[in-house]
């Protein structure tokens, strides 16, 4: 029996040994009682557009429930939309807050809400400038006050009790990596909300150990950059009492563990790899030819997570993250740094067709080779042991390079190389052998960037459960459909990207479905992730009341058309695509009484409402 409502009233027994409602009995109360599902589905309920395609009009949602208000980044106008959410079949914009009475020239770049006040993240406009975190009434949008905080803030979390609020100062380079800020965490005391006091809890305490960190996992590689330069914190999550908070290090695959009240960086935590060669770990590698989700052994799929979120089974603390992918891409615009000059720009992205090929790399100079890869070596091979199974031979990569092998998957140069005990690469000659004078690269192993997986991991950074292969399987099943109406197979249309029509495979050699944004669900006595793909678009839902097995409730993606070349043509029809940050709202917090998941759509401009749908068995 399927039931959209949350709430059973307690009710009395005829066959109770104490009467109903009786004084001498302290149990009975008129508290409603939760009921907790057997599982979760999502339907569509409704959606608010922003008229605009591909300029990140809808990025991240927060949502008061007093003022029943919704609160979304808009990228392309540097502002934070206003909607009302008291009818979620019909959202409306009310009003914008703009971040320049704050910053001159600032943008918004992330939101968060909790007791009626709405935190906003405002980059500079000179993005390694410092940034800064300003406080409104969510009920009538007045300011508060503001607090400098770090360069470029983006994710913004407030402590559960409501004291703090954290702030991710990514701290990107700019495009040339001339300047490179530190990257850091503001804590910022919000105990006197006119009189905000923000802390740095930086990482330069641990500059003197780059090279350990670095032996441990933790990718380290911005040129001439320090360790606190190098570390670029994306997302946040809170323990339940409020005292330790964890950080992601997107592209340096890591998480960082914060003391909270004493504003301070206590560890920092290497995420590792997922080995795509085992059974169970297998990716689609290319874009050509037919979906093939197998395995590929020497190929290691770097996490790199994004969203990350916490929370607790039998008093331990777990964290669930969202392993997109990402990578350091840098002056990629600019000729000069594909001209070869180094000093302009670092990009580590290559395919692995052009990573390694018998002639060496100058034949991709002035093109896509990368000037720091060129000072590194003239050529690479690829381990003939492990890779034999495709053709490599000591001085030749053979069918490895095919595009309906590994040829057109993109991975990180950077690393998989042999390396010396001082770091420094292993050196071969073209034939394959190793040689003090050669001038050849061998790659023992390939990184490709996400794990095409979300994970839970404990407080201490162990893995405890990885999807696995089983989101790029869902998607190439039978089982899978896209749309509102659950009516067109995912198969057709599978690792599609979000902002072309029919696009079918298009991401298979790069991060796949990319699995981005993750919020979390308490419903009843059970714990949900909702996590959105951010290219093949839609949210899955598993229960993770269990950490160590997590079980699939449904997938919704509502994207109505995936064939319109144009897409930007048919934006008013086109439905959702790009979903990027998420947000749950509580049935007891919601305008309707139902549960709702509310996702950001960056590509399609769209602000979609989802309703939680119960099923009790």
């Amino acid at each position: 029996m399927r039931k959209s409502f949350p709430y059973i009233l307690a009710a009395c027994s005829t066959l109770a040994l104490v009467g109903c409602g009786s004084d001498d009995d302290d149990n009975i109360t008129d508290e409603p009682v939760v009921e907790t599902p057997s599982g979760l589905s999502l339907e569509f309920a409704g959606r608010y557009s922003a008229g605009q395609f591909d300029e990140s009009a809808a990025e991240i949602p927060a949502y008061d429930a007093d003022s029943q208000r919704l609160f979304v980044v808009n990228a392309e106008k540097g502002m934070l939309d206003v909607l009302d959410l008291s009818d979620p079949a019909n959202p409306s914009l009310i009003d914008t807050i703009e971040a320049g009475s704050v910053l001159a020239d600032g943008e918004v770049n992330s939101v968060a809400v909790k007791n009626g006040i709405v935190a906003i993240a405002i980059e500079a406009d000179a993005k390694t400038d410092n940034g800064a975190v300003a406080l409104y009434n969510a009920d009538d949008l007045s300011f508060i006050s503001s607090v400098a905080v770090g360069a470029q803030p983006d994710m913004l979390v407030f402590t559960p009790d409501g004291n703090y609020l954290l702030a991710a100062n990514e701290g990107e380079p700019n495009d040339d990596y001339s300047i490179d800020p530190e990257g850091s965490v503001a804590v910022i005391d919000i105990s006197d909300m006119a009189n905000p006091a923000a802390t740095l809890a930086g990482f330069t305490a641990f500059n003197g150990q780059r090279d350990a960190l670095r032996d441990q996992g933790v990718r380290v590689y911005g040129p001439n950059a320090t360790l606190d330069q190098d570390l670029e914190p994306e997302y946040i999550a809170v323990s339940s009492d409020s005292e330790t908070a964890w950080v992601v290090l997107q592209e340096n695959n890591a998480i960082a563990q914060v003391d909270i009240t004493a504003a301070n960086v206590q560890r920092i935590i290497p995420l590792g790899y997922k080995d795509h060669g085992t059974d169970g770990n297998g990716i689609d590698a290319s874009d050509e030819g037919p979906v093939e989700i197998t395995t590929w052994p020497g190929v290691r799929g770097l996490y790199l997570p994004d969203a990350m979120a916490a929370y607790e089974v039998n008093g331990m603390t777990y964290l669930v993250t969202a392993n997109e992918g990402d990578a350091r891409a840098w002056g990629e615009d600019n000729d000069d740094y594909w001209a070869g000059d180094a000093s302009q720009g670092f990009v580590e992205e290559f395919r692995v067709k052009h990573l390694v090929h018998k002639d060496g790399f100058d034949r991709r100079a002035g093109d896509d080779l990368p000037p720091q890869l060129r000072q590194l070596a003239a050529g690479a091979l690829l381990n003939p042991t492990t890779f034999s199974y495709c053709g490599a031979t000591a001085g030749d990569p053979g069918d490895c390079r095919d595009d309906e092998m590994l040829g057109r998957l993109n991975v990180t140069w950077t690393e998989g190389y042999r390396k010396n005990a001082d770091g420094s690469p292993v050196m071969f000659d073209a034939a394959g052998n190793e040689s003090a004078d050669g001038d050849r690269l061998m790659y023992d192993n390939l990184y490709s960037y996400g794990a095409r997986s979300f994970t839970i991991w404990d407080d201490e950074g162990q893995l405890v459960w990885d999807s696995g292969d089983a989101i790029e399987q869902f998607l190439a099943s039978d089982d899978c459909m896209l749309s509102a109406t659950r009516d067109i197979p995912c198969k057709d249309f599978f690792n599609s990207a979000h902002d072309e029509g029919d696009s079918a495979d298009s991401r298979s050699d790069a991060k796949g479905p990319e699995p981005e944004g993750i919020t979390i669900g308490h419903v009843g006595e059970k714990t949900f992730a909702f996590i959105g793909l951010e290219r093949m678009g839609g949210v899955l839902v598993y229960d993770i009341s269990n950490p160590d097995a997590p079980a699939f409730q449904d997938y919704l993606n509502t994207r109505e058309d995936w064939t319109t070349e144009d897409a930007e043509s048919i934006l008013a029809s086109i439905g959702d695509l790009g979903p990027e940050g998420l947000v749950f709202i509580s049935a007891e917090d919601s305008p309707t009484e139902d549960a709702l998941v509310v996702v950001g759509n960056e590509v399609s401009g769209t602000t979609v409402i989802y309703k939680v749908v119960q099923t009790f068995e």
